[in-house]
């Protein structure tokens, strides 16, 4: 278990990049520092709105498989263009005084709407300091499906998230899925300072058939009083 003090108002990316994470755009440092406790103590929850200009699978192979993903609300098997969306990022503390935020995304397909939810831990490796730990994603209501987090900034000052090493959640460790079921998603953000939007753009790739996800589009955010955060489950 770590020190509630080491990563009191830290937000799970600034434990994970360190100083790092002063070389991001000012406005995405903002967007990632979202915390538990970093506001003089009063919650708060990050609400992003705006319009993919593409979103979904294109393999059409996989969308059965995609579907009952989308029961979980970990993926989701429709594809569509100019597709509305609402992102809603909770900070809270577990059980076990680990740091997390939770993303919850709204897409609305015509009379569709998908929900995709995931969270994001900061597990610490104990004496090391923040460098000496990882960032741990679970997808889905259920956490069923972890994968391994790493973010770095770009020379360009955009956030870059890679997530790799699917396991299927077995207590505090995974079971990892045969590399052939494997996929890897990559994600960059930035600030637009043309339209004073957010931009994100995001692709899963699985070895057998490529691309298998992606979104790609903007968003304006804000922050707002929130409620205390449950703990999500967690191993």
């Amino acid at each position: 278990m770590m020190d509630p003090n080491q990563s009191a108002g830290q937000s799970v990316y600034q434990l994970a990049m360190g100083a790092e994470f002063g070389r991001l755009q000012p406005e995405l440092q903002d967007y990632f520092s979202l915390a538990a406790g970093n506001n003089d103590g009063g919650a708060q929850v990050g609400i992003g709105t705006g319009v993919f200009d593409v979103a979904g699978c294109p393999r059409r192979i996989v969308r059965p498989l995609l579907r009952l993903a989308s029961l979980d609300r970990s993926l989701f098997p429709e594809y569509g263009r100019d597709v509305p969306f609402r992102i809603e990022n909770r900070p809270g503390i577990d059980s076990q005084a680990r740091p997390f935020l939770t993303a919850v995304r709204t897409l609305r397909f015509g009379g569709v709407i998908r929900i995709m939810e995931d969270t994001t831990w900061w597990e610490d490796a104990g004496d090391d300091g923040a460098r000496g730990g990882r960032l741990v994603d679970s997808l889905g209501r259920s956490g069923l499906i972890r994968t391994g987090l790493s973010c770095g900034a770009g020379d360009d000052g955009r956030m870059r998230l890679v997530s790799r090493g699917t396991a299927l959640a077995a207590g505090r460790l995974g079971v990892p899925l045969p590399r052939l079921l494997d996929a890897a998603a990559f994600t960059e953000q930035w600030w637009d300072a043309g339209t004073g939007l957010f931009r994100i753009r995001t692709k899963v790739l699985q070895r057998q058939f490529g691309t298998v996800l992606e979104y790609d589009g903007a968003f304006e955010y804000r922050l707002e009083p929130a409620a205390p955060t449950p703990p999500p489950r967690s191993g």
